[in-house]
């Protein structure tokens, strides 16, 4: 049966919660990772969206959101070859991540958004919220519309879409997965264009995480104008961190 669109977005998760809350738990690593996706499609949801961010933890930089739906046919045709490796973005190599994105972007079959939410709205709301204004971005961009998402990590009260939440989604769905790869590409190459502009930080390595290089050049230069300032050790003024 075919999500009804007037719903609230908690009631469509909870007619399936025990049925998906059981394929969760028995099924926590499946080698399908197509399984989620074939029980809404298999409802007549045919625009299941998978939604996964990057760059929630780094000092600098925007936080990236991005939405992918994939065909409701590759449950009888399978995935195609050229997506059989497609992974959560963590697993895979910087070559095989920037080979997926311009996959994904290019095939016509695939609807994909992409949001960035930037360091100032992150210290303005802070990043939880920051990062679910992005999924609701991310659908509000996507054509066509999503009947139901597929989120990694926890609920998100605030979605404007039905959604199921899957724990370690991004290695048990090929849809967050792709959205993943798309997150964390589009995040790296906007670092690797802002270490152009501030190369005594070292974004382009660290991509704006906290790493030992990274703390130790803010202690030296002080904090640049896409460091997160509400982020410790950013928040107040720290002594050591910028002596006088």
């Amino acid at each position: 049966m075919k999500a009804d669109p007037s719903s609230s977005p908690g009631d469509c998760t909870e007619s399936i919660r025990s049925r998906s809350s059981e394929a969760m738990a028995a099924t926590p690593t499946s080698p399908d990772r197509l399984v989620f996706e074939r029980e809404w499609w298999a409802r007549g949801t045919l625009r299941v969206a998978g939604i996964d961010e990057a760059g929630r933890g780094p000092l600098a930089g925007p936080v990236v959101v991005a939405a992918v739906i994939l065909p409701a046919n590759w449950a009888d045709a399978g995935i195609p070859e050229e997506y059989r490796e497609l992974n959560d973005s963590k697993q895979l190599s910087q070559r095989a991540r920037d080979r997926f994105f311009e996959q994904l972007i290019s095939d016509s079959r695939v609807a994909h958004s992409i949001a960035e939410i930037g360091h100032e709205v992150i210290d303005r709301i802070n990043i939880l919220a920051a990062t679910h204004h992005g999924m609701n971005e991310v659908l509000k961009r996507l054509s066509p519309a999503a009947e139901h998402a597929l989120v990694d990590g926890t609920r998100v009260p605030s979605l404007t879409c039905p959604h199921t939440a899957l724990v370690r989604g991004d290695s048990r769905s090929y849809s967050i997965a792709a959205a993943s790869v798309l997150a964390k590409v589009t995040r790296d190459r906007r670092m690797i264009e802002a270490d152009r502009f501030f190369p005594q930080y070292g974004f382009a390595r660290h991509k704006g995480y906290p790493t030992p290089d990274h703390l130790e050049a803010v202690k030296r230069h002080g904090p640049c104008p896409i460091h997160r300032r509400s982020y410790a050790p950013l928040r107040q003024p720290d002594p050591e961190l910028f002596p006088r």
